[in-house]
């Protein structure tokens, strides 16, 4: 694969397989060649919009007509399984959504079939690369802050988020599964493993099956305690500026924070320092969801770099096992009343 274009076939084309397909385009030595859905006239669609030759009904049947050098699954999470282990026993790479499978054992499964065959499993987890979030990250490194002891990243918001995805409404687990993914997978990102956690789950609204509010409390290996609060919850907020994550940062030596609009402030003795870094801007992108889709085109190129042998990938299949547990190890603690370990 490395030094040729990467050919990839896509299975699964909802909303967001065509921001994804997109943001392959802006990456350099990759080329989708093919797309699938059961409803072949999805696929027709995605395909004609991007000039795509390869449309199939059947994951099966492109894998055999396609000469594939990954697979990239973009279905609902209930699916993720079989076709990752039919990649894997295809002798295909494989990129997976998130939540990589309903249940953590179904993860673990697929991370130990992929492994079996020798195929590499990576997950598009892209939150992390959103580019406030990368620069919040250099802040800390840089040491500006000191040692950081607490952290708070909130995700609150009154969008309308199943006017785009009504399957969500159904989902027995929904919040954590759907943004906790991506916010615990960010708190390990920018803060390290967490070693035990302790969570409360909520359901405001009345029309859907799971819970839309969530507050986890981990503390890390390096007893940094981190509160995440996640909510769609309709509520009615002043800063409501969905889809935008924001992070606040004690340290020994001053603070940071990620708010709105991305701005980057960090406090220390000598005074605040203020930066915006805000997302770049694909014409493709939907505006209302700019600092999400923006972070697809560098979350793909490090995957692309990982496939190609460049340098590891961030988001390998067995790094996000170490998000999931996280995720049910929060469903299990609101279950229970009582905190999660991790390092017993």
């Amino acid at each position: 694969m490395a030094g040729q274009e990467t050919r990839i076939g896509v299975v699964g084309c909802g909303f967001w397989s065509r921001f994804q397909v997109a943001a392959w385009g802006e990456v350099d030595g990759a080329r989708v060649v093919s797309v699938c859905d059961q409803d072949r006239a999805k696929a027709e669609a995605l395909a004609a919009g991007f000039g795509i030759p390869g449309v199939y009904a059947r994951a099966e049947e492109m894998i055999a007509r396609e000469r594939l050098d990954v697979l990239d699954v973009i279905t609902d999470p209930a699916t993720h399984e079989p076709l990752v282990r039919l990649a894997a026993g295809s002798g295909i790479p494989v990129i997976c959504q998130k939540p990589l499978a309903p249940t953590l054992a179904a993860a673990e499964g697929m991370v130990l079939a992929c492994r079996a065959a020798g195929v590499p499993l990576l997950v598009h987890e892209n939150w992390r690369w959103q580019a406030p979030i990368r620069a919040l990250k250099r802040v800390l490194e840089s040491g500006a802050i000191g040692r950081v002891f607490r952290a708070r990243i909130d995700f609150v918001s009154g969008f309308d988020v199943f006017a785009n995805q009504p399957f969500l409404r159904e989902l027995e687990q929904f919040i954590l599964t759907d943004i906790g993914a991506h916010v615990l997978d960010a708190a390990r990102f920018l803060f390290g493993e967490a070693r035990s956690l302790y969570c409360r789950t909520q359901r405001v609204h009345a029309d859907i099956r799971g819970e839309d509010v969530a507050t986890v409390v981990a503390e890390t290996g390096d007893g940094i305690t981190v509160v995440c609060n996640m909510a769609y919850a309709g509520n009615h907020l002043e800063h409501d500026r969905f889809p935008e994550t924001f992070v606040s940062v004690e340290g020994t030596e001053g603070s940071a924070e990620l708010a709105p609009d991305y701005w980057i402030r960090v406090t220390t003795k000598d005074g605040t320092v203020a930066r915006r870094w805000p997302p770049p801007r694909y014409a493709w992108a939907d505006p209302a969801y700019d600092v999400v889709q923006a972070s697809i085109v560098p979350c793909c190129a490090d995957l692309l770099d990982g496939l190609r042998g460049r340098k590891p990938a961030e988001t390998t299949g067995e790094d996000n096992l170490k998000t999931l547990r996280l995720v049910f190890g929060a469903y299990e603690s609101a279950a229970t009343g009582r905190p999660v370990r991790f390092d017993a």
